[in-house]
């Protein structure tokens, strides 16, 4: 079961956003841009600490919950929690992901490429299961499902990242196809930034790219913007 963190105070926001990976790297830097935009931001992390700290940052309306999207019953659980206390979202961001370490793919071990799968794809389905029935009643809304450059193109030592990357490409088309009218899905490419998983590829390298903070400057009003006539576009997050 998902474990939910109570965070008091009080902020009013313009729209309901549900953000996933919320603890670090772009979906930290979102949550705090959204939030400082005057949006109510939800979102959940596999870091009890990390996820505490979000709530002593973000005060209420925000709400922030311990969840691993890889666990379907935890996604069950959590979206509950979520549509009962702030209702269905304006926007949905699946941003959780994992890298596998860079290694050639027969040098991957099963475990490890399952993680990148389990979360990548299953988590990001588990998600939107949970959540669009919700969407779908309330007649608007637009989910985000957070493609790669890796998503549109490929490169050595990191075959399971573009697989997966690939695969939500693929699954947004499709369900793109499935909407409703009033209601999108988008692939996004946020482009290359300073994140701890860009390090983990690039090295040192990394830091010659933009920080997650300056990112969510332009990318959250650009976020803000999408509707339903964006539904099926493969976009590319402002200044990538």
């Amino acid at each position: 079961m998902a474990l939910r963190t109570e965070c008091f105070g009080l902020m009013n926001g313009k729209k309901i956003v549900v953000i996933t990976g919320v603890t670090r790297g772009l979906g930290r830097a979102m949550a705090e841009e959204f939030a400082r935009l005057g949006n109510t931001v939800v979102g959940c992390g596999r870091s009890q600490k990390e996820i505490a700290q979000l709530c002593t940052q973000l005060a209420k309306p925000h709400e922030f919950a311990v969840v691993d999207v890889a666990v379907d019953n935890e996604v069950k659980a959590w979206a509950a929690d979520v549509l009962g206390s702030q209702g269905a979202p304006s926007l949905l961001l699946n941003n959780a992901a994992v890298i596998n370490k860079n290694a050639r793919l027969w040098e991957v071990g099963a475990g490890e490429f399952s993680q990148v799968i389990d979360v990548n794809v299953k988590g990001t389905v588990s998600v939107i299961r949970h959540f669009m029935p919700a969407m779908i009643k309330r007649g608007e809304g637009v989910v985000v499902n957070f493609s790669s450059g890796w998503g549109r193109s490929t490169d050595a030592e990191v075959a399971p990242y573009c697989a997966s990357k690939w695969a939500i490409e693929g699954l947004t088309q499709s369900m793109s196809q499935e909407m409703p009218s009033g209601l999108a899905a988008v692939a996004l490419n946020p482009g290359i930034i300073n994140t701890d998983m860009l390090k983990s590829c690039f090295g040192d390298s990394a830091s010659s790219y933009p920080s997650p903070e300056d990112w969510a400057k332009r990318a959250v009003p650009f976020l803000l913007r999408l509707g339903p006539a964006d539904n099926g576009k493969q976009l590319t997050a402002p200044g990538a």
